[in-house]
C-alpha cells in the first residue's frame, strides 16, 4: 500500500487521467474530489465487493434471476445520458 501526505488543495494523479485532489480535512474524516474519464468506473468498496459476490452466487445458481444481480455504473456527467441531437 503506498502512503502519501497531501494538504487542502493538493493533487495526485493516477494513471495519467484521473486526479485525486484533498478538498477538506475535519476531525477523522477526510472530503476527497476526483476528476477522472466519464467511463471510468468509480464505486465504494463495500458496494463493489457486494456486487462481486452476488454475481459470483448468481453465476453459481441455476436458472438464478437477473433481478437479483447488481451491476457497476458508470459515474459521469448527468448529461452524458441526454440526446443532445447529435
Amino acid at each position: 500500500m503506498l502512503y502519501l501526505t497531501r494538504r487542502i488543495g493538493e493533487s495526485i494523479i493516477i494513471n495519467n487521467n484521473i486526479e485525486l485532489t484533498v478538498v477538506d480535512v475535519r476531525g477523522k474524516t477526510v472530503k476527497l474530489g476526483f476528476l477522472f474519464p466519464k467511463e471510468a468506473s468509480i464505486l465504494r468498496k463495500e458496494l463493489h465487493q457486494k456486487i462481486l459476490e452476488q454475481n459470483i452466487a448468481a453465476s453459481s445458481d441455476d436458472g438464478g434471476s437477473l433481478d437479483d444481480i447488481e451491476f457497476t455504473i458508470n459515474i459521469g456527467n448527468a448529461d452524458t445520458d441526454k440526446d443532445d441531437g447529435k
